[in-house]
């Protein structure tokens, strides 16, 4: 039976960060992790650059169930610590929309950093490596893998959630916080595209590839409902329904059976402006609105809400204007769920961190037992914010177990 201080199971940003740390205290550290391949939502996060933190991170921008959970860990190991870090290895990175951090090469050199902090404490790796059950021992936990059987003082599950099932994710991190007896907060995708009926969506299946900035909102904006929030960022249209940053954001927050609001001119009070410009502009609807929004989806808007095309501006009722200002500024409609795991960045939900140690990470009624990372109920915003959850986490455990 192989022996450890520390065993580490997932070896990705979490895993690797908190393997790294163990072991530099000088504890003697395995990792293990079941892909024959390293760290690939590191290799493809950022479009193969990784966006590997932001700048304005905190604690306003993560979803929880218990939102306080993450102050701590995100308050010792700050977005500074991890800049600190690229910068000993000499990784060239820059800042891009809203704070967001990239390496400027390939996110490879983020992986080839956490793998060099990892042999600077004599990491041990199991890899390929399946770890087949976990189990209480004299001494700790005992693992049973394909490996062998490993025993170990603390065990750190690092396996992440459900989301993009092609690159190796697995329900492990929820089957193991089950088997101890540890409440769950129901998982599902985040940071995903959003869909629609196909007969409600019919009239814009060929807006697709039409992209745009709005504002986007969805639940209560009022008193403490923690579902409700706004974001200004790029939408996409797709065959299917909604994409890109605004919509990815929106999704977090969106609630099944409930609509979104979408104002797809947030610069401009659009009723206003056309009751304004009645007297002065002479142009067809489709034309006038085609000066703000992509010809495409102008048309597509008001033949979907039963405006003509070929009617002056001149000739429309305040009230009708209204409506398309409403429209335009209010577009309200509701998914019918969205793209699930397959292209979800992040899964929501997790081990109910009520659970768990805010400052360690460790289940309060299982010592030695820790959770980090996305196996948790802690969901960051889209633009770095999950990557800089792991990397506190990871620390956070690291620096306790």
């Amino acid at each position: 039976m192989a022996k450890f201080d520390v065993a580490v199971i997932g070896a990705g940003a979490a895993g690797m960060m908190c393997a790294a740390t163990a072991a530099q205290r000088g504890l003697r550290v395995v990792l293990i992790d079941h892909a024959a391949k390293l760290a690939e939502k590191i290799r493809i996060s950022g479009g193969g650059r990784c966006n590997f933190t932001n700048v304005n991170a905190g604690p306003a921008n993560f979803l929880s169930e218990n939102p306080h959970f993450c102050k701590s860990a995100l308050s010792r190991y700050t977005p500074a610590d991890f800049v600190a870090l690229v910068k000993r290895h000499r990784i060239g990175y820059h800042e891009k929309h809203k704070g967001q951090l990239f390496c400027t090469e390939s996110a490879e050199q983020i992986i080839e950093m956490l793998k060099d902090e990892c042999a600077g404490g004599d990491v041990h790796w199991r890899m390929p490596c399946k770890v087949e059950s976990v189990e209480q021992g004299e001494q700790g936990f005992v693992l049973q893998t394909d490996s062998g059987e490993i025993e170990a003082t603390s065990v750190v599950i690092a396996t992440g959630g459900l989301s993009i099932p092609k690159i190796g994710a697995t329900d492990f991190g929820y089957r193991i916080a089950q088997q101890f007896d540890l409440r769950m907060v129901e998982p599902r995708p985040a940071l995903v595209p959003l869909t629609f009926d196909p007969q409600q969506w019919a009239p814009f299946v060929e807006m697709a590839g039409i992209a745009l900035e709005v504002d986007v909102e969805t639940g209560s904006l009022k008193g403490r409902n923690p579902s409700g929030a706004r974001f200004r960022e790029d939408l996409l249209f797709t065959h299917r329904g909604l994409s890109g940053p605004a919509i990815l954001q929106i999704s977090s927050y969106w609630q099944p059976g409930t609509p979104i609001v979408i104002n797809l001119l947030p610069e401009l009070d659009l009723a206003a402006t056309l009751i304004e410009g009645k007297g002065t502009i002479k142009k067809q609807l489709g034309n006038v609105l085609s000066q703000w929004l992509p010809t495409r989806l102008a048309e597509g808007l008001l033949l979907a809400h039963g405006f003509a095309l070929d009617a002056r501006l001149a000739d429309m009722p305040d009230a009708q204007l209204r409506k398309l200002g409403a429209v335009i500024n209010q577009w309200t409609l509701t998914p019918n769920g969205s793209e699930g795991y397959k292209k979800a960045e992040v899964t929501r939900g997790g081990i109910d961190t009520r659970e768990l140690s805010q400052q360690t990470m460790m289940a309060t009624k299982v010592p030695g037992l820790y959770f980090i990372g996305e196996t948790v109920d802690v969901t960051g915003w889209l633009g770095g914010y999950n990557f800089q959850w792991a990397w506190a986490s990871g620390v956070a455990a690291g620096q306790a177990v």
